[in-house]
Formats: C-alpha cells, sequence, structure tokens
C-alpha cells in the first residue's frame, strides 16, 4: 500500500528561482532534497527543509493577520487559513479564532465562504471545540443571516425568510432556543418592526408570544408596550384615513391576549375613549366587508375588563356612556288612541348594545356612584327609561329565538339560520343580565357574562355557584326565583308567556303610565308582594287583579 506526502517548499537555490548562491534560507536542491526524504514516513505534510517551516510560519501569521484587512484579505484568508491549517499546530488556536471572526463578517459572501470551511478543522481534538462553534453558529449566525435578510432582502426573500423562521422556531428544543437566542431573537424583531406590512407584523408577534422567555408577567409587559408603539397610541387617529385604522385595529387585535389581571389595556382603552369612541360613526373600514364600527366596540368591550387606573376616568366614562345612549333609544311617545305616534318603531341594535353595556358595565365599577350622584339624578332616571324600553323589546326577542330553537339539538343547531339564533340569543341574554344589574337601586356591577363571539369556559368543579348564562339555554324555561325580590333590588317586569300574553306586550310600559316613575312614586310594599304573586301564581288571577288594579286604582287609565 502506497502513501503519499505532501511537500511544501519555500525558495530553493536554482536556475528557476534565479538564486545563484545558496544561503540557510535558500538552500542548495542537494540539501534541500536530503532534508526533505529525512521526513519520508514520518509527516504526511512537510515543509522538507526546517528553516522552510519558520518562514511558512510567518507567512502563515500573515495570512491570519489578513482577517483584519479588507474585504479581498478576508476572502483570501477564509480561503487559505483552513487550507494551511494542518501544517502549523503551533497556531491553531488563532486560526480557529481567526476562522470565526470571518465566520460573523457583514459581508454575506465573507460569512458564507468562513462557514463552508469550517469542518477542516474538524479534526483531533479540535473536533468538540468545533461542533460547539456550529452549534452556536446554529442558534446566533444563521438567525443573523436569516435577519440580515428580513432587513436587507427583497420583498420575497423578506416574505419568506419570515415564514420560515415562525415555522422553524416551533420545532427548535429547549437546549437549541436558550434565553439568549430569544433575546437576540426579540431584539432583531424590534428592529424588523420599525417597517412592517399588516401580515408581516402579525407573524412576527406569533413568534415572539410563542418564545418563553416572554410567557412572563414582565414579559408580557414588553410585548404590550410594543404593540402599543406601533399603534402610535400617540398620535390623533385620521378616521379618513384607512391605513391608520387598520394599524390600529391590527395592533389592538395582537395586544388583546396579551392583557390580564397584571398587565393592563389602560392605554389601550384609554386612547379608545378619547380618540375613537368620538369619530366612531365616521371610521373608514379598510375592508368593504367588515362592520368597523361593531369591530372597534367588541375590541373595546374585550379590554375594558383588564383596565388599570386611567387618568381621567369619569371623562372618559361618561365619553362611554354617551355612546351607548346613542344606541339605547327612549321609548316612542304615543298618541291618544294609545299607538305609537312616530308611526315606526326605534330600531334596537343589540350587537352594538351588548359591547358599549359590557364596557360601561366594567368601567362603571370604578366609580360605583356615576349613576347615583345627586347632579346625575336626571341622568339616572333617563337611562332608567331607556333601559326598561330597550328590555322590553328584549324580553319579547328572547322568547321567538326559544320558541325558533326549541328541541333542536346536534346537527340541527349547525345549520348558518340556527347558528345565527343561537348567538343572537347569547347576545340578548347578555344584556339582559347586564340591564338587570344596572336597573337595580342602586346600580349593581357584580354580574358576569362571557361575550358573545368569545368561547364559553367550562365551569370548574367543587361546589362552585353557576353564572347567570349557565341558565340561559334554548331549551331551558325561566326559573322561579328562590325569594321575592326587595324593593331596592326589583328586576325589570318579564311579561308572562302563553295563550294569554297576546295582548298585554305593554303591560310594563302601560304601569309606567298609570302610577307614573317607581323611583319617583312611594308604591306600598304590599302592592309591590302582591305584584311578583301574581306573576308568579297563574294567568286567571292576574286578570281578576289587573282589572282590580285598574278600576280602583287608576280611573283615567
Amino acid at each position: 500500500m502506497s502513501t503519499a506526502q505532501s511537500v511544501l517548499p519555500f525558495y530553493v537555490a536554482t536556475k528557476l528561482s534565479k538564486i545563484r548562491r545558496p544561503t540557510l534560507d535558500k538552500p542548495s536542491p542537494e540539501t534541500y532534497v536530503r532534508s526533505a526524504l529525512g521526513t519520508v514516513g514520518l509527516q504526511e505534510q512537510t515543509n522538507g527543509y526546517l528553516p522552510h517551516a519558520v518562514l511558512h510560519k510567518d507567512a502563515y501569521q500573515v495570512i491570519l493577520d489578513g482577517v483584519k484587512g479588507g474585504p479581498k484579505e478576508k476572502r483570501l484568508a477564509a480561503q487559505f487559513i483552513p487550507k494551511f491549517f494542518k501544517s502549523f499546530p503551533d497556531l491553531a488556536d488563532a486560526a480557529i479564532n481567526a476562522q470565526l471572526d470571518l465566520c460573523e463578517d457583514e459581508d454575506v459572501s465573507i460569512r458564507r465562504q468562513a462557514i463552508k470551511e469550517l469542518p477542516q478543522f474538524a479534526a483531533g481534538e479540535h473536533l468538540p471545540r468545533v461542533a460547539d462553534i456550529l452549534t452556536q453558529l446554529l442558534q446566533s449566525g444563521t438567525l443573523g443571516g436569516l435577519f440580515t435578510q428580513i432587513l436587507q432582502g427583497e420583498d420575497i426573500v423578506r416574505e419568506r425568510a419570515i415564514k420560515f423562521l415562525s415555522n422553524k422556531l416551533k420545532t427548535l428544543s429547549d437546549d437549541v432556543l436558550t434565553k439568549e437566542v430569544e433575546d437576540y431573537i426579540f431584539v432583531q424583531s424590534k428592529k424588523v418592526l420599525e417597517d412592517v406590512t399588516g401580515e408581516e407584523f402579525v407573524l412576527l408577534m406569533k413568534i415572539l408570544s410563542g418564545l418563553k422567555s416572554l410567557q412572563t408577567v414582565s414579559g408580557r409587559q414588553q410585548l404590550v408596550e410594543l404593540v402599543a408603539e406601533q399603534a402610535f397610541l400617540e398620535q390623533h387617529l385620521n378616521p379618513a384615513d384607512t391605513d391608520n385604522v387598520d394599524r390600529l385595529l391590527q395592533c389592538t387585535r395582537q395586544a388583546v391576549p396579551l392583557f390580564s389581571k397584571n398587565v393592563h389595556s389602560t392605554r389601550f382603552v384609554t386612547y379608545f375613549c378619547e380618540q375613537v369612541l368620538p369619530i366612531l360613526n365616521t371610521l373608514t373600514s379598510p375592508v368593504a366587508e367588515l362592520d368597523i364600527q361593531l369591530e372597534v366596540l367588541k375590541l373595546l368591550a374585550e379590554m375594558s375588563p383588564y383596565c388599570g387606573d386611567m387618568d381621567k376616568l369619569e371623562a372618559n366614562l361618561t365619553k362611554l356612556f354617551d355612546k351607548l345612549l346613542e344606541y339605547m333609544p327612549l321609548p316612542p311617545e304615543e298618541a291618544e288612541n294609545g299607538e305609537n305616534a312616530g308611526g315606526e318603531e326605534p330600531k334596537l341594535q343589540f350587537s352594538y348594545v351588548e359591547c358599549l353595556l359590557y364596557s360601561f358595565h366594567q368601567l362603571g365599577k370604578k366609580i360605583p356612584d356615576f349613576l347615583t350622584a345627586k347632579l346625575n339624578a336626571e341622568r339616572l332616571k333617563d337611562f332608567k327609561i331607556r333601559l326598561q324600553f330597550f328590555a322590553r323589546g328584549l324580553q319579547v326577542y328572547i322568547r321567538q329565538l326559544r320558541v325558533a330553537l326549541q328541541g333542536k339539538t346536534g346537527d340541527a343547531l349547525k345549520t348558518d339560520e340556527n347558528k345565527i339564533k343561537v348567538v343572537a340569543l347569547k347576545i340578548t341574554n347578555n344584556i339582559n343580565i347586564l340591564i338587570k344589574d344596572l336597573f337595580h337601586n342602586p346600580p349593581s356591577y357584580k354580574s358576569t357574562v362571557t361575550l358573545s363571539w368569545k368561547p364559553v369556559q367550562k365551569a370548574e368543579t367543587g361546589g362552585q355557584k353557576r353564572t347567570a348564562n349557565e341558565d340561559m339555554t334554548p331549551n331551558s324555561p325561566p326559573k322561579k326565583p328562590a325569594s321575592l325580590p326587595k324593593r331596592d333590588s326589583r328586576q325589570i317586569y318579564n311579561p308572562p308567556s302563553g295563550k294569554y300574553s297576546g295582548s298585554i306586550g305593554n303591560f310594563s310600559y302601560a304601569l309606567v303610565k298609570c302610577f307614573g316613575d317607581p323611583e319617583q312614586i312611594d308604591i306600598p310594599e304590599t302592592f309591590i308582594v302582591l305584584y311578583f304573586q301574581i306573576f308568579y301564581y297563574g294567568h286567571q288571577l292576574f286578570w281578576l287583579i289587573l282589572y282590580l288594579i285598574i278600576v280602583l286604582g287608576c280611573p283615567d287609565f
């Protein structure tokens, strides 16, 4: 079996080299050959002559120093450092360090060439170190290359790099995706977010939200602040600028899942109350089929439970309350014959009212006397008239929906028509619960509901009480209360259903007309008790007592 030896000579005194006289560093051909033959079988690669080894070492050092030069010197160094690495074991550490410097160079072509040549260093005692280097490059160098393409590459390359990063990070183990790597991703992502499209922003927020180091309260707070910067919450919102409106919607959608009892939504809620609600009706939708007003109100409702201490809370709550009143009409005036003088019943926009009523219910907890203060007596009276009128129409709609969904289960509820009815029933039930709370004297803010578009959370076991929503199923009839309500916590009158209920749709309004505002007239406690006994103990007795009340108590009815 034959073996080959690589001989790397320096200058030799020959006619070809034009060196006539041999010297110590430039030997004669005979001297050089005699020295080189002495290394046969001992070394696979040799200089053949000891002084030449010293000269080559100096030359190799010059190559190593080339990593500090310009782009041309670096490209040559990236090729020659690994090529002659085995010839200079004394300079092995210096050579590896020099190659690493090239692996981190800003020039992509130099960095690519240096990484490509790294396997030539992976031999003997240097193998573990090179393996560690390659692992680090996979973590930071490869990520650095990706972010370089995202920041500087063409649009199609940028898009593919972001999508690749989003999908690849899911597959990396904890050993690879260390805290240092996650911190690097966060810092680089902040640079990218300075100029992104809506789709790119969503992908980057998806990447950042999945990082384990950002799952803590402080990490979530960092993400909220990052999104707030992108939303331009310090600027006024131009309702005609679809790009600004779309940016606000996209940022808020990404921020909503981050909010919690420890990560507050105060900045976003404040901005919505101060900047968005006053111009809600003039907002321009970025998408033709999107109901921009409803979308904004839904986002506000989702954020409102997590609002912390807010400056100008009362002023912002007033703006929210005024917007709520726009969607809660007053009862129409009646003509002498008892019919609607206006000719057309006001339209009840349940989806809008659910969002606004829920937001007001959540923020109202922070100022319990907002409606009951002496200066707001007229406001409370007007509000309760609106609540009563809205509740009356609400009850009719709830009964219709329950009848439509009666007995339908499984696949029957999966049709598009029935899905809409199920959602509508959730909306009306939510509004009904919130109205009951606000109709208390003083208004209460204790009930909890799940917004109609949010998934219902499973109730925990362990004897906890069920929420009001659990009883509001399509097929479940309303249950009787355990005890008669007290005067200061009476609920809105719910008209009875059945064959006798066809002509009493306006009964609650007739009572107000007959006896006046219950807040202004002192109705005997016995009448209140009798009123609820009539409601719960039979229709025939109901009609009899109603006749006596009308005849004896309200002669001009």
